[in-house]
């Protein structure tokens, strides 16, 4: 039997799920599966830190249009704490493409699109260290 660990992740509530009233749902779906909510806080990210952000997609054909998204509008991040909790939320929010996601999903449920997919959450320890370290700077 494997050892689970306590740990903490990043999501990020995107402009079109804020827009469309999302963010308690969204938040809700975390905390009912046992994710607490360590810190949140909703901003609209500048064009420079969603640059640093996505710096790890810098050099792909779609880093112009995940930025100007990003940054088009009212965002919610929250610091999520419990059992795995990167994979757990990996699992939780589907597929980053919103047609391949799975019924249940946060995108299954609320993706429209490719970057209007209503969440981010960081895929690694290192991810979180970085994106939450910037999205709260």
């Amino acid at each position: 039997m494997s050892q689970t660990q306590i740990e903490k992740t990043l999501i990020v509530v995107k402009p079109d799920a804020t827009a469309r009233g999302l963010v308690g749902e969204i938040i809700s779906r975390f905390e009912k599966r046992g994710l607490k909510p360590l810190d949140i806080r909703m901003q609209t990210v500048s064009r420079a830190k969603a640059e640093q952000f996505y710096a790890v997609h810098k050099e792909k054909p779609f880093f112009g249009e995940l930025v100007s998204f990003i940054s088009s509008g009212p965002t919610v991040g929250v610091i999520l704490e419990g059992r795995d909790a990167i994979a757990t939320v990996r699992r939780m929010i589907g597929s980053t493409k919103s047609w391949e996601a799975a019924p249940g999903t946060i995108r299954g449920d609320y993706a429209t699109g490719l970057t209007d997919n209503a969440i981010h959450a960081s895929d690694s320890k290192e991810s979180f260290e970085w994106e939450s370290k910037t999205y709260f700077s």
